[in-house]
């Protein structure tokens, strides 16, 4: 039923997934006023049922049946491209799909042109920029606190990695992705960088797998160069781990460096300012206190878009813009495979 709080036009919104990390949009779908969720469809229909929303096992019947303004894509990436056709075909006019976008650079391509050739948008959901700690690092960067920036690092340690078993209670399909540190979680940062420092234009990657059990890499380093000279450092490891309550809160920790200070978030989420030749930090955000996913990132998210879409508000990330992070990382694994360091052509 929509939201009694509901003031104005409400936004008819359906997914398909209901997968373990369907929990998060559908948790923030609920708790938007102007929204009304009108299907869920999976597969498994029991679990499309579980979520209490009008359940489906068959996307044309629920777009048909519900007509929604906005499709929520909770798939994983060999699912994104058939699902958008799919849609487009029924004149859906937005969709939010789940990052990585698509299957490789080419399918990313491709689909984003269909769907702009039907008038249609596509916002990627890459939630990480919408963290709360990542907005305060972007209103000090924005605001000189730091002076010029030289370097971003990002060390990230879930501590998830290990054994036989690593990811088979939760996202289990992580095993088998040939690409995984850097096309499944790397990406996050990838784009959350650009977000910080400008679209990347080089970047060299060294990186490894250490367990035996999944099929691609789950470790190694990531140098991006950004405008101005600034440059990005992604240290991933997901057999080590960070000092953190909860390690997926930030999943590491971070140091951003400039001529007169650092800015440094730690695994709760808090970011700390240092000024140059100072021995002590102030505290620009508090630790999280969401116990969620990544501080809410989800949430932060859909509102935007719910925003863009009844309100008019300019959107981001959408699929032809987001292209860019999709061609950083194929730059990534060329890097890695040949050992040299890939200038990034623009557009």
């Amino acid at each position: 039923m929509p939201d009694p709080r509901s003031t104005g036009p409400l936004l008819k919104v359906a997914c398909i997934g209901a997968g373990y990390f369907s929990q998060f949009h559908l948790g923030s779908w609920a708790r938007i006023p102007r929204v009304h969720l009108v299907g869920v469809c999976d597969q498994d229909i029991d679990r499309a049922r579980a979520t209490g929303a009008p359940a489906f096992d068959r996307l044309d019947r629920m777009l048909d049946t519900a007509a929604p303004d906005l499709l929520d894509i909770i798939l994983p990436p060999a699912a994104h491209a058939p699902t958008i056709r799919a849609a487009l075909e029924r004149g859906v006019g937005t969709m939010i799909c789940q990052k990585p976008f698509c299957s490789d650079l080419d399918e990313a391509r491709t689909v984003a042109a269909e769907a702009a050739a039907a008038g249609a948008r596509i916002v990627i959901h890459e939630n990480f920029r919408f963290q709360p700690w990542y907005r305060r690092i972007k209103s000090a960067l924005d605001d000189g606190m730091i002076g010029q920036v030289h370097q971003v690092t990002f060390r990230l340690r879930p501590g998830d990695g290990q054994g036989p078993r690593a990811y088979l209670d939760r996202q289990p399909y992580f095993q088998e992705m040939p690409r995984f540190l850097i096309h499944e979680t790397g990406v996050h940062w990838i784009d959350t960088f650009r977000y910080l420092l400008g679209d990347p234009v080089a970047v060299y990657a060294d990186l490894q797998r250490r367990n035996p059990a999944i099929a691609g890499e789950d470790a190694g380093y990531v140098i991006l160069d950004h405008p101005g000279g600034a440059r990005a450092l992604f240290d991933g490891n997901r057999h080590l781990d960070h000092s953190a309550t909860n390690p997926r809160c930030t999943m590491g920790d971070a140091l951003v460096e400039g001529t007169t200070g650092t800015l440094r978030l730690t695994g709760d989420g808090a970011v700390h300012l240092r000024a140059f030749g100072a021995t002590r930090d102030t505290t620009l955000l508090p630790p999280s206190t969401w116990d969620g996913f990544g501080g809410d990132c989800v949430h932060h998210l859909q509102e935007h878009v719910v925003r863009g879409l009844l309100d008019g508000a300019p959107l981001e990330n959408l699929a032809a813009d987001y292209l860019t992070v999709i061609r950083t990382e194929d730059a990534v694994y060329r890097s890695a495979e040949t050992g040299r360091k890939i200038t990034l052509a623009a557009g």
